[in-house]
């Protein structure tokens, strides 16, 4: 069931951007994200949209503390993290953010509990024993608990994958076309455990070609050319 949309101009964000740009190539002449602004709150679902190449990837990759911008401001939780040391900005992440794969990136050799234990290395003051068998049996994977990765479906890996993310507790998650593998069955999962997510004060940001996520998210946003394109 989706909530109504969140009001959140009372709200402080998770993560701000502001006026983000990025370029590639050897003379930074190929402009992947120009001015872009977003805010992450509280309690809020946002999905983004756009053609292939319009710079979806790219914003993630940058509010998530792994890619660092051009030009532009990023601040998560009063910190700036592109300010910070490798390794203080990698505990910022650890912390703070989780991340949904496309292409899943499970670790072949590793079953699943192992693959989502992966999540807690970087904090191991907590532990997350009993929020992994929570998580398993949440996203019906009980019976899988203990199989590599080829041995899952598309929608166990994603199950998986997610709750890798989830793991640790994180404020923000951040899915790039997390559903895009994914039969009807596993998409509706994967959406109802981000809305969950989000339902209980996290902040999900999802980039989708799926039409029908706009829908069930509580703001879009469309990208083209590496801008946000006002309707």
């Amino acid at each position: 069931m989706i909530k109504e949309q969140n009001t959140c101009e009372s709200k402080t964000a998770y993560i701000t951007a502001n006026k983000i740009s990025k370029s590639y190539g050897d003379n930074g002449n190929i402009n992947v994200l120009n001015n872009i602004s977003v805010n992450l709150f509280p309690g809020e679902f946002l999905s983004i949209s756009g053609p292939s190449g319009c710079g979806k990837t790219t914003l993630l990759m940058i509010l998530g503390c792994l890619m660092t911008p051009d030009e532009g401001e990023i601040k998560v939780k009063n910190k700036y993290p592109y300010q910070l040391s490798p390794s203080n900005r990698a505990k910022i992440r650890s912390d703070i953010i989780g991340f949904i794969f496309q292409d899943f990136k499970l670790i072949p050799y590793l079953n699943v509990i192992e693959n989502i234990s992966c999540a807690a290395l970087p904090v191991t003051d907590k532990p997350h024993c009993d929020n992994i068998e929570n998580l398993i049996y949440s996203l019906k994977l009980d019976h899988r608990r203990h199989h590599l990765p080829d041995e899952l479906s598309a929608g166990e890996k994603q199950r998986a994958a997610i709750a890798r993310a989830l793991l640790t507790s994180p404020k923000v998650i951040l899915a790039d076309e997390p559903t895009g593998n994914l039969d009807k069955e596993n998409t509706d999962i994967v959406l109802q455990s981000l809305r969950d997510f989000s339902n209980d004060g996290g902040s999900v940001l999802m980039a989708s070609h799926d039409s029908k996520v706009e829908k069930l998210t509580d703001k879009h946003l469309r990208m083209s050319s590496g801008k946000f394109i006002i309707n």
